[in-house]
């Protein structure tokens, strides 16, 4: 199995990220200023064109109402990457 390439990675958390941002009835705009993110930032990861620090996945998350996990997990989930083994 070959590993995602960075911006398949992005590609797909922007997809989730969306998703996310629909459930919880926000607007890009809306989701940046409850994140203190900078207005366009959203749309950037939205389409790819960024990746997220952790810090800003915590505060998206939060800005949404949902667990940060949740977030990654689905990515990790849309790409296939097999779950953490423990």
């Amino acid at each position: 199995m070959n590993a995602p390439t960075r911006h398949q990675v992005a590609e797909t958390f922007g997809i989730v990220l969306r998703t996310a941002r629909d459930a919880a009835g926000l607007s890009q705009e809306q989701l940046a200023e409850a994140a203190d993110v900078d207005r366009t930032y959203p749309s950037l990861l939205e389409r790819g064109l960024r990746q997220p620090t952790l810090y800003v996945i915590l505060r998206l998350a939060a800005a949404a109402g949902m667990e940060p996990g949740w977030l990654v997990s689905a990515a990790a989930a849309a790409l296939n990457l097999p779950p953490p083994s423990r």
